[in-house]
């Protein structure tokens, strides 16, 4: 028999094994619920984000306001080039004088192709989405485009543009440019241009051209010589900053703000999505992280 304080301190140390055992046992009953991850507060005007693999939303702020979208723009401009059949990526397109004046005179973002320079289509693919060069897309709209006058390509090309959103099923999204620098009605969502970013990604080389960082064009000059182009620098930071990111396209303007449509890939799973009319390059950044780890956090 046991006595004493000893003893007592012996049944004690018994009854709390015992009791601990119980909690063990029952330990899916007694655990405590896990929490829900909090969405995230972001500053852009607009966001959205889904899982890539079913389209399920994930995420939503005013995801259905339109509003302009920049150079976001150039994901739908991209998505019509690569979807032409018979596509030749090594076709050589002749950088016409109309794209040099056209940058220079909107102050917008270029490629700096040199007028008389035979560049590829791959190669204005790059420049397009890299740099964001309206001359670049200017020059794509102006070889993907039908008409016998460079103004009716251009108008034949936006309205592919448009085609190709309403077969998406998209209601919420019109262009009237084939870079964002619109005529005040080229407009899309959230919601939408993060569907349209979805179905680019599914061309190969679209998802080539947009994870890339840096590149570099050699194009052949009128004498017939090699040029080698300046390095074309990709303007969405994601690619560097955050693991796992592959893509998409920044945007930018007066009326648009701040823009990015984004997309990264972990454990196999891949979470898209986009802010509208964030305040600066670096917040739009900061926006685009927190969304795409509470997507994570919640895939």
């Amino acid at each position: 028999m046991i006595t004493g304080i000893k003893g007592t301190t012996l049944r004690k140390a018994v009854a709390v094994a015992v009791t601990s055992g119980a909690m063990l046992a029952t330990g899916a009953l007694t655990a405590a619920p896990a929490q829900a991850v909090t969405a995230p507060s972001i500053v852009a005007k607009g966001g959205y984000v889904m899982n890539n693999a079913n389209a399920k939303t994930l995420y939503t702020k005013a995801a259905d306001t339109k509003r302009s979208t920049g150079s976001t723009t150039k994901i739908m401009t991209a998505k019509v080039v690569l979807a032409q059949s018979n596509l030749n990526l090594d076709k050589k397109v002749t950088i016409q004088k109309a794209y040099s004046d056209y940058v220079v005179a909107n102050n917008a973002s270029q490629a700096h192709l040199i007028v008389g320079d035979k560049v590829t289509v791959r190669q204005l693919l790059y420049g397009l989405m890299l740099p964001s060069g309206c001359d670049a897309a200017y020059a794509l709209a102006d070889t993907y485009g039908s008409g016998t006058t460079r103004a009716k390509r251009v108008a034949n090309f936006i309205s592919k543009m448009n085609t190709a959103a309403k077969n998406l099923g998209l209601t919420n999204t019109h262009f009237d440019s084939f870079d964002g620098i619109g005529n005040g009605n080229n407009y899309s969502t959230p919601r939408d241009l993060t569907k349209i970013a979805s179905s680019a990604m599914k061309n190969s080389t679209f998802r080539t051209v947009v994870k890339t960082k840096a590149y570099t064009a050699k194009t052949i000059t009128k004498t017939g010589s090699t040029r080698t182009m300046g390095t074309w620098t990709n303007t969405n930071t994601l690619l560097s900053s955050y693991s796992g990111a592959i893509g998409v396209k920044t945007g930018s303007g007066p009326e648009a703000g701040a823009c990015l449509v984004f997309a990264a890939t972990r454990n196999g799973k891949t979470v898209i999505g986009t802010v509208l009319a964030s305040t600066t390059y670096a917040q739009r950044a900061t926006d685009a992280t927190k969304l795409l780890n509470y997507g994570f956090s919640t895939i």
